[in-house]
C-alpha cells in the first residue's frame, strides 16, 4: 500500500472510495503510470481502468462499491408468484420443489424451492389483516 495510507492518520486504507481517489490522483495530477499506481494501491490494471471510467461518469459516488448480482427475483414476476399463490391456495400441502416443478412446466422458469418459499412468505407478510370486531 502507498505510505500515505500507512501511518493511520488521514488517509486510511480501508476506505476504498479514498484510496481509489487518491489512486486516480496520482495518475492524472502527478502523472505516475497507470501500473505504478495500480501496483501502489494494491489493484490490478484492469481494476483501475474501471475505477476511472466509473469516476468519470459519476464522480466520486462512482468510486463507491456496490453489491454484485440481481437486484430483484427477476424469476418471480407478480404472475409467478399468483400463480405459486393459486397452486397454494389449492394445495396447502404442496411443497416447494413441487411448486418449482409447476412453474418450470408453465413459465419455462428454473426457480429454487427455497426462493419460493421465501416469495409465500413475503406474499403472506404484505396481505391485510383480515381481523374485526372488539379487542383487535
Amino acid at each position: 500500500m502507498d505510505p500515505l495510507f500507512e501511518d493511520g492518520g488521514f488517509f486510511d486504507p480501508e476506505d476504498m472510495v479514498q484510496v481509489k481517489y487518491e489512486m486516480l490522483r496520482r495518475v492524472r495530477q502527478e502523472g505516475m503510470t497507470v501500473s505504478e499506481a495500480a501496483s501502489a494501491f494494491g489493484f490490478s490494471r484492469p481494476s483501475f481502468y474501471k475505477a476511472r471510467s466509473d469516476f468519470d461518469a459519476k464522480g466520486l459516488p462512482g468510486l463507491v462499491a456496490r453489491k454484485r448480482g440481481p437486484r430483484a427475483a427477476y424469476k418471480l414476476t407478480e404472475e409467478v408468484i399468483a400463480f405459486v399463490g393459486e397452486l397454494r391456495t389449492e394445495d396447502p400441502s404442496v411443497s416447494a420443489t413441487a411448486l418449482a416443478e409447476r412453474v418450470f412446466e408453465r413459465f419455462g422458469r428454473q426457480i429454487h424451492p427455497r426462493s419460493i418459499e421465501r416469495a409465500l412468505a413475503g406474499a403472506k407478510k404484505k396481505r391485510p389483516s383480515t381481523k374485526t370486531g372488539a379487542g383487535h
